[in-house]
């Protein structure tokens, strides 16, 4: 990479969402789960959300290179790749030098961001920052989750919740005021306990628990409270960086993690529900995947007008929580399409789920490599 002037804006220039085939829907989960399609809607307006049948790498690699042919550009050009996620294939090598390989950035930096549910929206503010300030041209900006295998199957106030789902942006140095013009960026630190995934992480090596064999400890009515405070008050905090106010908004783009959430969240920060995209209802929460799915879904539906301001809030475990305004520019449309597809896939999502809880309980076959 070489230095370049500083930039004074990171346009976002292109776009690009993969979610997996098999859909599992509330009445699917009625027969696993003492739940019921009623119950789910009522709590969080979730009807159904997507299980993966393909690793994470391979849904970002789909969704990374449709960005890239909605942007014009080829891998060999970017110069950022920034991975954001909780629900790794791998720790190490982290999962941003997979796409760095896959899309031939050879020049690349690539690295990955932890931050939960907000991920996506932390990586775009630090890939902005270093394009703000001449590190590099362009930066390809992913959120991907893969939750599926970590999930605990028997536990109806979390599985009911959660999906798989990959989307991306490339941004690119502008001299216009467009991309992200302000965000607020925090933590709860001190309730990060209310949301834990037990099993997820080196502590749980030495206490007999097997990797993705999982308990989660998820307070929802604390969780609710924290979340709205948190997305009301960085909305606020976001768009008077740049003077403006809730009616200057033409799009809220915000984590689907619950549509009660979400509505509490207009109400406090002053943005009609109008004004707000949705899509928890298709996909329920796909942490780091679903500000960038809904902004893909909010371009391809008309939603995203040339110029416009759209506000994107979040919150997710940590408990981390943010806001950011982005000025968006004169294009709406893709510049080009990519021939990127997932591989076929013949089962339902149950069948998946099935599939998932058995490699749990059963070891691998005599001979064979548990690491391949």
């Amino acid at each position: 990479m070489s230095a370049t002037a500083p930039a004074t804006h990171a346009a976002v220039t292109g776009w690009g969402k993969c979610l997996p085939p098999a859909a599992l829907t509330n009445h699917d989960l009625a027969t696993i789960l003492d739940t019921s399609d009623e119950w789910i809607v009522s709590r969080t307006g979730i009807r159904e959300r997507r299980i993966s049948h393909v690793s994470l790498g391979e849904l970002a690699y789909v969704a990374s290179a449709r960005a890239l042919a909605c942007a014009g550009l080829n891998g060999a050009s970017v110069e950022l790749i920034v991975f954001g996620s909780c629900s790794y294939d791998d720790q190490v090598p982290n999962m941003a030098s997979g796409i760095q390989a896959r899309i031939g950035a050879q020049a690349a930096a690539a690295y990955d961001i932890n931050t939960a549910c907000t991920s996506f929206l932390y990586g775009l503010s630090t890939a902005t920052a270093l394009i703000r300030t001449g590190v590099v041209r362009n930066a390809l900006v992913i959120g991907a989750e893969l939750i599926s295998p970590f999930m605990d199957w028997g536990d109806r106030d979390v599985a009911v919740l959660f999906g798989d789902g990959a989307a991306a942006v490339v941004l690119e140095a502008s001299a216009r005021a467009e991309g992200l013009l302000a965000e607020k960026l925090g933590c709860y630190g001190d309730a990060r306990e209310i949301l834990r995934v037990h099993g997820m992480g080196g502590r749980y090596a030495n206490r007999g628990i097997l990797h993705g064999i999982t308990r989660w400890q998820f307070e929802g009515q604390e969780i609710f409270k924290r979340a709205v405070q948190g997305m009301a008050g960085a909305s606020e905090e976001a768009l008077s960086r740049i003077g403006a106010q809730p009616q200057d908004v033409d799009l809220v783009v915000p984590h689907q993690a619950n549509l009660r959430i979400i509505e509490a969240v207009a109400r406090r920060a002053h943005l009609p529900m109008e004004r707000v995209f949705l899509n928890v209802q298709r996909y329920g929460n796909m942490s780091a995947a679903t500000v960038p799915v809904a902004l893909c879904e909010a371009l391809e539906e008309g939603r995203v007008r040339p110029g416009a301001l759209l506000l994107m809030p979040g919150f997710g475990g940590g408990l981390s929580f943010c806001a950011h305004a982005v000025r968006w520019g004169e294009r709406t449309t893709p510049r080009g399409a990519s021939e990127a597809q997932l591989p076929p896939n013949e089962r339902t999502a149950l069948e998946l789920i099935r599939e998932c809880l058995a490699r749990k309980t059963r070891p691998a076959p005599a001979g064979a490599d548990p690491f391949a």
